[in-house]
């Protein structure tokens, strides 16, 4: 009896998680796959669908119905009986797995994580969640005495693996595309411990295909096709052949037929017992992750902000138009304002030197007679009376002189002397 497995055919444990969240009509059916339907299901009331099936808990499998002693719990429970079917000496056996082929299809609940028929005692330390194709191709092992003849499918709707990104590792969902039944291989066995017999099973895996070799090195082994599927449940031979080997060794290659997808979902399936339906669904889709939350923002500000077609619509002429109306505006108001000025008037500077009124001269005779001959002076030339500017003083005295011009007076004697001696002067300049 072996209590331990040999480390090397239980290394690098791949496909740990599946879901199989079916109705059970679904999953008898084998919906997407060419076989007859099951219409038995041996321990039905032993499997509750879910997204999270984990190691030691229960799910179906589909095997053919072997009459014979080979099938059964109570002669595989026994290092004689394994033995004998093993070597195909007893008659009976061969008679009863002549017609194996040819059984009908039968569901039955099993145990993940098979527990070979010698043993003793339930160990939940034996990793054997997975056969690695390679150990079944090789021969010997635990498993030389039941891959020959207990060969069964296992139905899921997918299956999980971890991404290991660092130190942070990713779970990710593998189902088909077109959500039907992924059947994958397995191998099941019976053992009779503390008077029960206890049916469990194992899920074969191969190298990955190319297009997921990202993601891990070791993928399932499925049968998605009537050829295959009838070729993995023939155990009529009771024993392993080179093509069974050749079989489990090609990495899968039907994408073509039946198309595979993967994505990310959320880590909370990593934790066993969880049950959520957001586990089958990528984590973009989540109702309640971050992403929903950024989409959620995201078409809150399509809401608020208006397309960008409506944007052009409602948008302001560019700054060049705004410039042009402008610059009309300002020529505008230029163009009014020189209009409403007076042409041809100019504004002249007002001369510094006092003007002199002759009426308030009479008493002032040397002041003006000063004045008068420094405005001579300035000018260089005389002359008798006083020069009229040629633009209108803007004062009250000068507007109601321009209105109204003053009556001549008599020049009074102080006056005229003041011009006569304006006038001497001058004379004596010249000469």
């Amino acid at each position: 009896m072996l209590d331990v497995v040999d480390s090397s055919q239980t290394t690098t444990t791949m496909c740990g998680r599946f879901a199989l969240r079916f109705n059970r009509g679904h999953i008898r059916a084998l919906r997407g796959n060419d076989a007859p339907p099951v219409d038995e299901w041996e321990g039905e009331d032993d499997f509750v669908p879910r997204y999270n099936i984990a190691p030691r808990t229960h799910a179906p499998v589909v095997r053919r119905r072997d009459p014979g002693p080979s099938g059964s719990g109570a002669s595989s429970s026994t290092g004689a009986g394994s033995a004998e079917a093993q070597d195909g000496g007893a008659s009976s056996t061969s008679n009863s797995t002549a017609t194996s082929n040819t059984a009908p299809l039968i569901m039955q609940t099993m145990k993940w994580g098979l527990i070979p028929h010698w043993a003793k005692v339930e160990d939940n330390t034996l990793n054997t969640i997975n056969a690695r194709a390679e150990n079944l191709a090789e021969g010997g092992g635990m498993w030389g005495s039941i891959k020959g003849k207990k060969r069964c499918a296992v139905p899921a709707q997918g299956y999980y693996e971890w991404l290991t990104k660092g130190k942070d590792k990713l779970p990710h969902f593998i189902k088909r595309k077109d959500n039907d039944v992924l059947l994958m291989a397995g191998l099941y066995d019976s053992a009779v411990i503390d008077g029960r017999t206890i049916w469990s099973f194992t899920i074969v895996t191969t190298d990955a295909a190319p297009s997921f070799s990202w993601l891990h090195d070791r993928q399932p082994v499925f049968l998605t096709s009537k050829a295959a599927l009838d070729t993995w449940l023939d155990t009529s031979s009771q024993t392993w052949t080179p093509e069974l080997s050749k079989f489990v060794l090609h990495p899968y290659d039907d994408d073509a037929n039946v198309p595979l997808e993967c994505y990310q979902v959320p880590k909370e399936v990593g934790k066993i017992g969880t049950e959520s339906p957001t586990f089958v669904e990528p984590v973009a889709n989540r109702k309640d992750g971050i992403q929903a939350m950024f989409a959620k923002q995201k078409q809150s500000q399509q809401h608020s902000n208006p397309p960008s077609h409506l944007k052009q619509e409602i948008k302001p002429e560019p700054p060049q138009s705004q410039a042009t109306e402008r610059r009309e505006s300002n020529e505008s108001k230029s163009s009014q304002a020189q209009s409403s000025s007076p042409k041809g008037k100019v504004k002249r500077e007002r001369s510094s030197s006092p003007a002199i009124d002759l009426d308030e001269a009479e008493d002032g005779a040397p002041k003006a007679k000063k004045a008068k001959l420094e405005d001579t002076e300035s000018t260089g030339h005389t002359s008798p009376k006083r020069s009229q500017p040629k633009t209108p003083i803007k004062s009250k005295k000068a507007s109601s002189s321009t209105k109204k011009p003053p009556s001549p007076k008599k020049p009074s004697k102080s006056a005229a002397a003041a011009g006569g001696s304006a006038k001497i002067t001058s004379f004596f300049k010249k000469s």
